[in-house]
């Protein structure tokens, strides 16, 4: 298995371990989402995503209505995405995703969160580079569907990995490949699971069990905030060792 896809699966073991959580920060990219491109999902790819990325978490269908609605409201709250940077416990980068409506509250927390568990928020910029910012989809094929010939079609729109398993087909690519994957998959007919921007480490650091523990302690911070969409770092992950393959 190649890097991206063991990294952002042992990640993806630790994110969203409330649910109610998973389905609050869904809710504002959906209507960050609806306040750029318009409530109709056929006329906003990014909606049609996150409202597939929703019911891949089993998001009630009522709770993906109520934040549509909310963002077509007159006195909606105007939610802008910010990334923060920063260096955690041991010099672990961290890239942090927000969707917020106070910038100013939302920094005072991620410095605050930094710095109660040993850190340094850092200026923008500062970590951005150790990450690769990458799209990823999931999806379903026909039976039937050539995963080979699936492939070398997929490598022209950029895809660099590319995973067939039982449940679905998993690729990677560019993030700026993501609006014609999105197009190719579905002009396919292909049925999408979910598709989401990732960032993947260049290089990762590899600590003891003392240190893991005081990088996971800002990482559940972190994700404990309510406007904190993403925490990425650069940590090895337990799940990726011995794993060269």
């Amino acid at each position: 298995m190649g890097r991206a896809f063991e990294y952002r699966k042992a990640r993806k073991l630790k994110r969203w371990g409330h649910m109610a959580k998973t389905f609050t920060k869904i809710g504002k990219e959906i209507e960050i989402a609806v306040k750029a491109g318009g409530p109709d999902p056929s006329g906003n790819t990014r909606l049609r995503i996150l409202m597939q990325n929703a019911k891949a978490e089993n998001m009630p269908k009522e709770n993906v209505e109520r934040a549509i609605k909310r963002a077509t409201e007159k006195d909606a709250s105007d939610y802008k995405e910010m990334i923060y940077e920063g260096y955690g416990p041991h010099g672990i980068a961290f890239l942090v995703e927000t969707a917020t409506d106070n910038t100013n509250r939302t920094v005072a927390n991620v410095r605050m969160h930094f710095n109660k568990c040993g850190g340094t928020l850092g200026n923008s910029g500062s970590v951005a580079f150790m990450f690769d910012h990458k799209c990823t989809f999931k999806f379903k094929v026909p039976t039937g569907t050539d995963p080979e010939e699936l492939e070398l079609e997929m490598i022209d729109l950029g895809v660099d990995e590319f995973y067939a398993e039982e449940d679905g087909i998993t690729v990677y690519a560019p993030y700026e490949s993501f609006g014609g994957i999105q197009k190719y998959l579905e002009d396919k007919g292909f049925e999408i699971v979910s598709g989401e921007s990732v960032r993947i480490p260049t290089d990762t650091k590899e600590l003891d069990a003392e240190g893991r523990e005081s990088v996971e302690r800002l990482v559940e911070r972190l994700e404990e905030d309510d406007d904190v969409v993403n925490v990425y770092h650069n940590m090895k992950e337990e799940e990726e060792e011995g794993d060269e393959e």
